[in-house]
């Protein structure tokens, strides 16, 4: 695929970004730059570079819960789509 090259503005520095999806990319960006600009809220005194690694932790964190909650409705699914096979199999070899 033709990765397009994208210019984003992140906490105050522009980089040349490649991706697949421009708007993606911009979203990507927007995204990180916000956590980065809500951790400096909190602790303006801070080095950038102690910024980005916590703003990195926060979206590593919320990360890890969004695959926790998709695991958990993907058992959850698997649970019931078992439930109704054995149902339908119930029902088809024991007719009443």
């Amino acid at each position: 695929m033709d990765r397009k090259s994208v210019r984003v503005k992140i906490f105050g520095s522009e980089y040349p970004l490649r991706g697949e999806s421009e708007e993606f990319t911009k979203q990507v960006a927007a995204y990180v730059d916000s956590m980065i600009q809500s951790v400096h809220e909190k602790i303006p005194e801070q080095p950038p570079l102690t910024i980005s690694v916590l703003a990195a932790l926060n979206i590593t964190e919320d990360l890890f819960k969004e695959r926790d909650k998709g695991t958990q409705t993907n058992a959850m699914l698997e649970y019931e789509i078992s439930k109704i096979a054995n149902y339908l199999d119930t029902s088809i070899h024991n007719p009443e």
